[in-house]
């Protein structure tokens, strides 16, 4: 037994692949390393598009939507992902990190079969063929962040090859969109998967310790802040 028996083994972040009507997983993909960052950008939905850019309104009523919502706020995430052949001397890669570049760049390609299934019904004469619809996508970054996503951006960067230039080294760009029930229609299991993910947002912000009037060297908000007294005696 050594030292280190007791150190739990680290959680790895993932996609996993869901069968939109089932909710089955198709496909789980875990990344080899933790990204070292993440950059996540959030855009809120305000009611009031035209804003207010020169400080005395624009005189079509934004005033009334300044403090509204039409929806969730728009969420964009993007982190490096590295993969790396020589650190898993263990397992056999006769054809480098090929089949696992592959795997996620099936996530933003059809199938051969769903290119030739719709190549098929073109040659027939249908006038509408529906986009290709892809499995739901599941990105994980602990059990206190499983939301839906959509990849937005996947650049590779292959930086080592072996001798038959297979790719042995690379990082990867990986950028997604969180889809809100905005982005899905109602009813859609990727709709009750982020409702799950937001009301795991709600519980982690009411568990932060709240601050005082006090220490921000306010004595009190609204009334009393404008000079009102506030009828304590």
């Amino acid at each position: 037994m050594t030292r280190y028996a007791n150190i739990p083994k680290p959680i790895r972040s993932g996609i996993v692949l869901l069968d939109p009507e089932r909710g089955t997983p198709q496909r789980i993909i875990v990344l080899q390393f933790n990204p070292d960052t993440l950059e996540r950008s959030l855009s809120p939905q305000t009611a009031g598009a035209g804003g207010d850019s020169s400080g005395g309104g624009s005189g079509n009523g934004d005033r009334n939507e300044a403090l509204r919502l039409k929806g969730p706020a728009q969420e964009q995430w993007k982190f490096t992902a590295e993969i790396d052949a020589t650190d898993q001397f263990e397992i056999a890669a006769p054809d480098g990190i090929h089949p696992q570049l592959a795997t996620l760049e099936m996530l933003v390609q059809p199938t051969t079969t769903q290119l030739r299934d719709a190549m098929r019904l073109s040659q027939k004469g249908s006038i509408e063929i529906s986009p290709i619809e892809m499995p739901l996508t599941l990105f994980t970054w602990g059990s206190k962040r499983v939301m839906p996503v959509r990849l937005t951006e996947l650049s590779i960067n292959e930086s080592a090859f072996d001798v038959n230039l297979n790719p042995i080294r690379a990082s990867l760009s990986i950028g997604m969109k969180i889809l809100t029930v905005s982005d899905l229609p109602a009813g859609h299991r990727g709709a009750d998967l982020y409702m799950a993910h937001l009301a795991q947002k709600e519980r982690l912000a009411a568990a932060a310790r709240g601050g005082s009037l006090g220490s921000l060297g306010l004595s009190g908000i609204g009334a009393g802040a404008a000079g009102i007294p506030s009828g304590r005696g």
